[in-house]
């Protein structure tokens, strides 16, 4: 083992992968010759840089090949700078692997300083990335629109967020309710050029069927037994801003046409008026429900469907976000503590256990909730499992850090041993290495395929 930063050929011209090798000696390199030795070698070493030849076996006079190894790479580690080779149709090839993710494209035959200069540029922009997201991972309080997390998991929504939100796309927001869809819909307002705009929301699943039609494109004096004066619709409120339509799988079909003519033309017209009204706002839609499987049953219209979700950003559960439901704890404790008067300061330990085992199905919203009750509740100054009613999910820390990575390790072990259906050669790879070290887990922790 080296200090050396890792890269990895992946080339089945061995003549040519000896002279790669010999060239990049300020590096620990590492080589493949096919798709199968290249991800052993990516789950084994996890290389910063791969070089790839696009022309593998199989498929040693196409591209297919390279392109799939591509794909395999980035799955597995996403942040790996790919830098492909080809000679076979070099601008086509080159325009489709950048499309694919790929870092950079260089076309044989292949200048070996020119290439250096390539391969160098990755591995410092690699290390760049690599230490903002440590500086993010680090940094604690509030991330886009007054989000607090720390966890990487959620900051990759927030800059994923960020990233988008000056481009005039629509946007779906996709995740289980509670898990803060409006705020970063509100975020995603605050960030763009329609900030100064204005910020409409609607939840779509509270208003009764018969109602959201008028909500949505407001209605004419005299239109319905009611109506006593013109209204302006929720759509013409959010003239140059943003309109928010949480719980978007609940608008009935009927409405689903009249919203998807307003994304094609934007105009509307209100009920019982004759006029068209143009409108200039951005639509972002959020839901907690399968809106693919709602595509496929015919309750959601797929045209309307890929207008509303140029743009999907999935949002990960509280228990996907690690160490985010000890912090938000944390805040909501001051915040109501602060609110109430109340003379709670903390977390007790065994309640920080709790908070960090449970599975919160509720999400952020049931840990607000479990915290303002825990605040009325405590009778000393920190609030305990038993004042959170969680005293028999809590689960105490590890003993130490050996104990903590056994944990982790058998359950690796576990889920790779199950996906290899308790082959250990195919276990060995997906966990990144050896036969003999995989044998010495097993019987370390009491295993067995």
């Amino acid at each position: 083992m080296t200090d050396k930063p890792k890269l990895l050929i992946v080339e089945d011209d061995l003549g040519l992968q000896r002279q790669l090798r010999w060239a990049y000696e300020g590096y620990e390199v590492l080589t493949a010759i096919d798709r199968a030795t290249a991800l052993d070698a990516v789950r084994a070493a996890e290389p910063a840089v791969v070089t790839l030849d696009l022309g593998l076996p199989p498929d040693p006079d196409g591209t297919s090949e390279g392109f799939a190894t591509l794909a395999e790479i980035l799955r597995l580690k996403p942040d790996t700078k790919v830098i492909v080779a080809s000679g076979h149709g070099a601008r086509e090839s080159a325009l489709q692997a950048i499309a694919d993710g790929a870092w950079d494209f260089y076309a044989k035959p292949i200048d070996i300083d020119a290439l250096g200069l390539i391969v160098a540029r990755a591995f410092h922009v690699h290390a760049l990335e690599t230490e903002n997201r440590r500086l993010a991972t680090r940094a604690t309080g509030t991330a886009l629109g007054g989000m607090i997390t720390a966890s990487p998991e959620m900051l990759k929504v927030t800059r994923t967020i960020e990233r988008v939100a000056g481009a005039d796309v629509s946007v779906m927001l996709l995740g289980a309710s509670g898990t803060g869809k409006e705020l970063l819909a509100r975020g995603l307002h605050d960030s763009s050029p329609r900030r100064s705009g204005a910020f409409v929301a609607i939840n779509c699943a509270a208003i009764p069927e018969t109602l959201l039609e008028s909500e949505l494109f407001g209605h004419e004096k005299g239109a319905f037994t009611g109506a006593i004066k013109t209204t302006e619709g929720k759509i013409e409120q959010a003239q140059g801003g943003t309109l928010f339509l949480d719980e978007i799988g609940d608008v009935p079909l009927p409405l689903q046409v009249k919203l998807l003519r307003f994304l094609q033309e934007r105009t509307i017209e209100r009920i019982g008026g004759r006029k068209a009204i143009a409108v200039d706002t951005r639509i972002v839609c959020a839901t907690h429900q399968d809106v693919d499987a709602m595509v496929a049953s015919g309750s959601f219209r797929e045209d309307l469907y890929y207008r509303l979700a140029e743009i999907v950003v999935r949002i990960p559960s509280l228990a996907e976000r690690s160490g985010d439901a000890v912090l938000l704890a944390q805040h909501f404790l001051k915040s109501y503590a602060k609110s109430m008067h109340a003379a709670v300061t903390g977390l007790s330990p065994d309640a920080r256990a709790a908070i960090a085992a449970w599975g919160w199905p509720g999400n952020v919203r049931e840990l607000e909730n479990r915290m303002k009750r825990a605040v009325i509740m405590a009778e000393g100054k920190l609030v305990t499992a038993a004042d959170l009613d969680l005293a028999e999910g809590g689960a105490e820390l590890p003993l130490n850090l050996r104990a903590a990575r056994e944990s982790a390790d058998r359950s690796a072990i576990a889920q790779a041993l199950a996906r290899a259906e308790g082959n250990i050669s195919n276990t060995a790879k997906l966990l990144g290495v050896s036969r003999p070290t995989l044998y010495d887990l097993l019987k370390s922790y009491d295993l067995h395929a």
